[in-house]
């Protein structure tokens, strides 16, 4: 196989027909894309450890420990929501919905979101 065969579709996580498989794993970003086609949901996964004042919450408060931030993008806006690892119940960041005009900037939010709340040394 040639260096440009091994750097083809197959090698970049997408399909014959060049659509991205979904969910499909962004590697060594420890994220995970979930792809709804471009105008349709969003989302990026990430496991995070926050900081000692955890993550504020509109539902439940603050939620410390070992949680999991998903960054969604539906109907021209960003939202953050956050749960406690492997649990079922998702729950909204305080502050963390805004408006963005191109769901191609979702990548660049999330990475800010996991930089800004990732803390694991504290």
């Amino acid at each position: 196989m040639t260096a440009a065969e091994e750097s083809g579709p197959s090698a970049a996580g997408m399909t014959a027909d060049g659509t991205a498989e979904t969910p499909a794993a962004v590697p060594g970003a420890g994220m995970v894309a979930d792809s709804g086609g471009a105008a349709g949901p969003q989302s990026r996964t990430t496991d995070i450890v926050p900081g000692p004042g955890g993550v504020m919450t509109d539902e439940v408060g603050v939620v410390t420990g070992d949680l999991t931030l998903r960054t969604e993008y539906a109907d021209g806006k960003v939202t953050l929501r956050v749960q406690y690892k492997d649990a079922d119940e998702w729950y909204a960041v305080t502050g963390a919905s805004v408006a963005l005009a191109d769901p191609a900037g979702l990548d660049a939010v999330h990475g800010v979101a996991v930089g800004l709340l990732n803390r694991p040394e504290g």
